[in-house]
C-alpha cells in the first residue's frame, strides 16, 4: 500500500486522536473526535471552549491520529493543519450523530460549531519502523 492510500485508510479507520492549538505561545493538547471526507478533518466542539478561542488567534493545528496503542510498529498520521471554526449547517448535519447528544442539546444547538481542519501537511509515522512518510495530495 503506497503512503497516500496508507493514510486514507488511517483517517477512514481511527476516529479519535489528539489536536493541539496554541495558547500565549505554549500548546495544548487533547482528544477529539474526529470525522473526514478524503484528507480533510472535521471534529464538533462547542463555541465557547478554550481551543475555539485560541484557534481564533492562531488557525493552526497538530494532530495524531490512528495509533491503535499495540506498541512498537503502530502506524500513525501527523497532521499538520489549518483550521476554520464554522457554523455551516450542511457540515453540522454531516457530522452530526446521537453521541453528541451528551454534550449538545440538538444539531440546532447555538454553541455547536465544527472546526473543518485542512491539512497543510501529513506524515505517516512509525510504520514497521521505517522513517517518516510524507504524504503528497
Amino acid at each position: 500500500m503506497d503512503t497516500k492510500a496508507t493514510a486514507q485508510n488511517i483517517l477512514d479507520e481511527s476516529k479519535v486522536g489528539t489536536m493541539a492549538t496554541v495558547q500565549g505561545g505554549k500548546p495544548f493538547t487533547r482528544y477529539m473526535t474526529f470525522f473526514n471526507d478524503g484528507f480533510t478533518l472535521y471534529t464538533a466542539t462547542s463555541k465557547q471552549t478554550d481551543k475555539v478561542d485560541e484557534l481564533e488567534v492562531i488557525p493552526h493545528t497538530h494532530i495524531l491520529i490512528g495509533y491503535e496503542g499495540e506498541g512498537f510498529g503502530d502506524d500513525y498520521l501527523e497532521i499538520m493543519g489549518t483550521v476554520e471554526v464554522t457554523d455551516d449547517e450542511g457540515l453540522i448535519d454531516k457530522v452530526w450523530n446521537e453521541q453528541m447528544e451528551s454534550y449538545f442539546d440538538g444539531p440546532d444547538d447555538p454553541n455547536l460549531v465544527i472546526l473543518k481542519v485542512q491539512p497543510d501537511a501529513m506524515r505517516v509515522m512509525n510504520k514497521k519502523g521505517q522513517p517518516p512518510q510524507d504524504v503528497t495530495f
